[in-house]
């Protein structure tokens, strides 16, 4: 599957802040101190993040290479590219 780099960067900010929501609901119904509700937020906001942003780096070095993986996956693109240059060898003189 690919994604752009501006889907998966929302994607992860959505995920982030659905972590932290979840994470700020649950402190505050415990009886901690608001700071310590806040920065915990934040921290698990930012972890969040990164471990979705390292996850989709994970998955890019493993998948093949896009242009390899376009090319099988789009036969009409293909054939258009091979008419294109047997059209450009007929002009010639």
């Amino acid at each position: 599957m690919y994604i752009t780099p501006r889907a998966a960067l929302v994607r992860n900010l959505a995920v982030a802040v659905l972590n932290g929501s979840i994470t700020l609901i649950i402190l505050l119904i415990a009886p901690l101190g608001l700071a310590s509700v806040i920065a915990n937020t934040l921290l698990v906001t930012v972890a969040s993040y990164v471990n979705a942003t390292a996850g989709d780096r994970i998955i890019r070095y493993l998948q093949p290479q896009i242009e390899t993986l376009h090319a099988s996956l789009h036969p009409r693109q293909q054939q258009s590219q091979i008419r294109r240059k047997e059209g450009d060898e007929l002009n010639r003189p």
